[in-house]
């Protein structure tokens, strides 16, 4: 149980609650439950995504699939992701974190079963599309509850463990195909993908069991609500804390706003307090997907193409890229992003990235023991620093640039965008590697430096900033002190 010296505190607006939390004195009860709570949410997000990586090859052959069927299949998901996160995001800000986290994992766990018996092309990619939707929706509702449960010291820390937390999931969904290998009878490798998708419902399953037990809407969002006294008992059950609450009378609770509104809360957004951030967190979320998913989505085939070897390159190759390089890149993040900032961490990563790319694209189809060694270890840096940097800052960039009352539109408007990068590198990344050969690093080398170019002209710094009372100050409080590194443009 959280205790606070001397008096009970005093909350009569949401900035209190806000300060309350982001001061540090809030802490212990369930909150930290509830933060390894949302991050299982990204677990399932990850381990969904990439469960079907592996078996696109087989899915191909076992249900004779034209190259657009191929197509639709993997990017069904995408589709699905995109369209939960604008719709989500949305209902995040309007219905509540706490309904929608609930709800979300019932997506999961119907369509990973639906996608492990799918008989035929037509139910896998509508499968997929509702476990798309799922992951859409859960992005943004599970970084709103790790920055809203959190004080402000380590929100940048806390928000970026979804980057590794990502890398394990994705990790996992090859460690869960080594055991069945050797397992499952030679003849029957063809349907290793079924095993490995359907598992995502246990996890979703196990999540779903212990959210009822831990889980609590977001004191912020309630007292964003104007539901101060809900607010209160939420901090009592969250964190143990006694508060009082004195609300003014004429702060009643606030209107429910129509789906009408929908356009007009992403046009909040492009306002200019957060028109430049808005546009600083989508470009470093779409150049991060379109790096990530045309080398790291694609690491079976770099992988089994630079070494010619058979399925299990496949399956070990990508497991430990993700669980070696990819988790520890995300970790060493997660240590230096209260120090350095999302900022420094994007740009950084972005310029590693770079030369990796370069590097892989110069040094062309290795052949012989050092060559594919240093491929391999290119590949791991790729991998290292994009989890480091901009892996992650993107989707902490648009959770973090925008106060209570619009960071699920903005999680949810990042998370789009990340999904129609995804979406072009996947549709684009095999038609250019087929004519370009390993000269399409040069083409994926692109993505970078506009995530650089970008950084260069706009420097907004999230961590350790408080949007909140950004958002308060325009209701009368002192305005919040400028934030930029340099000149927000």
């Amino acid at each position: 149980m959280a205790e606070l010296p001397g008096t009970r505190p005093v909350i009569r607006s949401q900035q209190d609650v806000n300060d309350l939390i982001n001061s540090g004195r809030a802490k212990g009860g369930k909150s930290g439950a509830i933060t390894f709570i949302a991050l299982g949410g990204i677990f399932i997000d990850a381990y969904d995504f990439s469960s079907i990586a592996f078996g696109l090859k087989d899915i191909t052959e076992s249900f004779q699939l034209t190259a657009f069927e191929e197509g639709a299949v993997a990017a069904s998901i995408m589709i699905g992701a995109l369209l939960g996160a604008l719709v989500g995001g949305y209902l995040v800000d309007r219905l509540g974190r706490y309904k929608l986290f609930m709800a979300d994992m019932l997506f999961f766990v119907v369509a990973a079963i639906a996608c492990a018996i799918a008989p035929n092309f037509e139910t896998l990619t509508g499968a997929r599309l509702l476990m798309g939707i799922g992951i859409g929706i859960d992005f943004p509702v599970a970084l709103a509850f790790i920055a809203e449960f959190n004080a402000l010291r380590g929100k940048g820390s806390k928000v970026s463990l979804w980057q590794p937390m990502w890398y394990l999931a994705t990790g996992s969904a090859f460690l869960v195909l080594l055991p069945l290998y050797f397992l499952i009878p030679e003849d029957a490798h063809d349907n290793l993908w079924r095993w490995a998708v359907g598992f995502g419902a246990v996890p979703a399953l196990a999540v779903m069991l212990v959210r009822h037990k831990y889980m609590d809407e977001s004191p912020s969002w309630a007292a964003s609500q104007g539901d101060l006294h809900r607010a209160a008992g939420i901090l009592r059950r969250s964190y143990g804390i006694e508060v009082d609450v004195e609300q003014p009378p004429e702060q009643a609770a606030k209107e429910r706003r129509g789906l009408g509104d929908v356009l007009g809360e992403f046009g909040r957004l492009f306002t200019p307090r957060y028109r430049a951030r808005t546009i600083l967190a989508a470009t470093v979320s779409f150049c991060q997907s379109i790096q990530y998913y045309a080398v790291g989505f694609a690491l079976p085939v770099i992988i089994s193409g630079f070494l010619q070897q058979d399925r299990l390159t496949s399956i070990i190759g990508p497991l430990v890229f993700n669980l070696v390089f990819g988790v520890l890149g995300g970790l060493l993040g997660v240590r230096l992003a209260n120090r350095l900032g999302s900022w420094k961490l994007s740009a950084s990563g972005f310029a590693i990235c770079l030369v990796a790319l370069v590097c892989l694209g110069l040094l062309g189809t290795p052949e012989g023991t050092w060559p594919l060694a240093l491929s391999g270890l290119l590949l791991g840096v790729f991998v290292f620093f994009h989890s480091y940097g901009p892996g992650a800052q993107g989707m902490t960039m648009a959770t973090l640039s925008y106060p209570t009352s619009l960071r699920g539109v903005g999680g949810g408007f990042g998370q789009a965008v990340l999904r129609v990068g995804s979406m072009l590198s996947l549709l684009w990344f095999p038609t250019l590697s087929a004519s370009l050969g390993t000269g399409v690093y040069f083409a994926v080398a692109a993505a970078p430096v506009l995530g650089l170019i970008v950084l260069a002209l706009i420097r907004w710094e999230p961590v350790g900033v408080d949007v909140d009372a950004e958002d308060a100050a325009e209701s009368g409080h002192p305005p919040a002190p400028n934030h930029l590194i340099g000149k927000e443009k």
